[in-house]
């Protein structure tokens, strides 16, 4: 048995209710108005089928959806997808859009005035993030660790 086989049943057992790694979940959102909006309807449908544990939780998870989409719309024109996918210790989120700028943290941090937060949000929320840039665009991603996980390297 792998460690990787063993991570995966350490899952099941401290967490039967989520459903078996390799979940994918996917939305079209170019063209379409309202993207935050339906970013955030399509992440809380399938965090409910995934019966993602705690109110507080998921409400996290969404600010975080809300946050990439939002800035695909601010500064790329638009979202193109969204995508869920869960794996045996993880959740990633993932917006693509057509731009190839890679998004920029902004520093310092000015918390109190208007605007620049998104990523700030999604560093605080999330375990990990990112950006990969592609021949048609970018995808920026986000990783949060599923609850009862054992922790990497564990």
């Amino acid at each position: 048995m792998t460690s990787g086989q063993r991570g995966a049943e350490a899952v099941e057992r401290l967490r039967p209710d989520l459903p078996a790694a390799g979940q994918r979940r996917t939305v079209r959102l170019a063209g379409l108005p309202r993207q935050v909006v339906l970013g955030r309807e399509f992440a809380r449908t399938a965090l409910a089928d995934w019966a993602w544990p705690g109110e507080e939780a998921v409400e996290d998870l969404l600010l975080v959806v809300s946050e990439l989409v939002a800035n695909a719309r601010l500064h790329a024109g638009g979202a193109l997808q969204l995508s869920l996918r869960l794996t045996q210790d993880r959740l990633r989120i993932e917006v693509t859009d057509a731009a190839r700028t890679p998004p920029v943290l902004s520093l310092p941090h000015r918390p109190g005035l208007p605007g620049g937060h998104g990523l700030h949000i999604i560093q605080r929320l999330a375990d990990d993030w990112g950006v990969a840039v592609h021949d048609t665009g970018k995808t920026v991603w986000a990783e949060v660790r599923v609850p009862g996980a054992p922790e990497p390297g564990v």
